[in-house]
């Protein structure tokens, strides 16, 4: 009995696909974007900003728009207008050839991170190890095809 209950199980578990993929992302991204929202930021200006804060070496404005891009496969003057608000913000500042993160931006990003963990806590908890293992495999090779066709579609 335990058997046929597997195998039903597991002919009746929906595949992975685009259409799934999408739907994970837009849910999860609904979430994050509730929390950014109270903290007066946008998805993109989260990412950019982000991206300024965990830099090893600080950045040039188009060396945050190239990483931004790569990111979000944003278009670059839409990414070099998200540095321009969030310098406007305060979360960003520009020395010299430079855009740094600011105390307030790494305080924005350190409250937000604090509200949004135990929801994230809540969404993935549970999932077995093994599971997320296969699914991080099949969504590394999703992103490695995709961007092989946007670099032949940009050549």
């Amino acid at each position: 009995m335990t058997t046929t209950a597997s195998a039903a199980a597991s002919t009746t578990a929906p595949l992975a696909d685009a259409r799934a993929l999408g739907l994970a992302h837009y849910a999860a991204r609904g979430v994050l974007e509730r929390v950014l929202t109270r903290h007066g930021v946008t998805f993109q200006q989260q990412i950019a900003l982000r991206a300024a804060v965990t830099a090893d070496t600080p950045r040039t404005p188009d060396a945050l728009v190239a990483q931004v891009r790569d990111i979000l496969k944003a278009d670059p003057d839409a990414v070099r207008a998200t540095l321009d608000e969030l310098v406007a913000k305060g979360l960003l500042v520009a020395d010299g050839t430079h855009l740094l993160p600011t105390d307030a931006g790494r305080e924005l990003l350190a409250a937000a991170g604090a509200e949004i963990a135990p929801v994230s806590a809540r969404i993935w908890g549970g999932i077995p190890t093994e599971d997320l293992a296969a699914a991080g495999r099949v969504l590394a090779l999703v992103a490695e095809r995709a961007n092989a066709e946007l670099a032949a579609l940009d050549a």
